[in-house]
């Protein structure tokens, strides 16, 4: 099997989360398998991806002559099955699949993932419900990224009352313990805090620093 020089991935599970995940693969470079118990699902996505399979993870064997055991990660996308995410997530294991991650759908069901070991349990509705929820209770705020530990990178746009100011004159790390990543005016990238910026109509402001403390700078805008 002639394989991409980047990672191989397995998509367990081919409904939108899963399928959105392995197209953006594909897209990215990988080489990417498809894995779904559905036909007519599996049959809409072969053309788009790298394999497209109809195999139940529930059958470990189905699993192993898949090819799924020689991918580098493999993600459980499907979480409203309780039983075939688990018995999925543990055949996985016992195929050897490195890296396991998986999509779930309540506590109990994380916490059950946790105990067999996935390595990374993911909340897509969760998070995109807070992503949703903080773009939308700040109109400046165009998105944000958790880095972990509390800190978060933010792009604000920056509002008309700073249009001809300098990022200088924020004293960011001073005022409000931030640092100032850069500012991007449209694809341009103008630099960090150490560069002499002044903000345009449109520009947006990438800042780094714990919740909190970019709360009480937005505040302040």
């Amino acid at each position: 099997m002639n394989r991409k020089k980047n990672r191989t991935f397995a998509i367990i599970g081919l409904g939108n989360f899963g399928a959105t995940v392995a197209s953006e693969l594909v897209r990215f470079g990988n080489y990417v398998i498809g894995l779904d118990s559905d036909r007519k699902v599996v049959g809409h996505y072969a053309e788009k991806l790298s394999q497209a399979m109809v195999v139940d993870s529930r059958d470990e064997a189905a699993l192993r002559e898949a090819g799924v055991g020689d991918c580098d990660v493999a993600l459980i996308a499907m979480g409203e099955n309780l039983e075939s995410s688990v018995l999925t997530a543990i055949n996985l294991r016992m195929i050897g699949v490195p890296t396991v991650w998986a999509k779930a759908v309540s506590k109990s069901h994380h916490r059950i993932l946790s105990k067999l070991g996935v390595d990374r349990i993911i909340h897509p509705e969760e998070e995109v419900g807070r992503h949703t929820a903080q773009v939308l209770h700040n109109p400046l705020v165009r998105d944000y990224v958790s880095l972990g530990n509390g800190f978060h990178v933010v792009s604000f746009r920056v509002p008309e009352s700073l249009e001809g100011r300098s990022v200088h004159e924020l004293k960011l790390r001073e005022r409000h313990d931030l640092r100032c990543i850069g500012v991007m005016r449209g694809a341009e990238y103008l630099g960090d805090d150490g560069a002499p910026v002044t903000f345009a109509e449109q520009d947006r402001l990438l800042l780094l620093g714990t919740r909190q403390n970019l709360r009480d700078f937005a505040a302040t805008l």
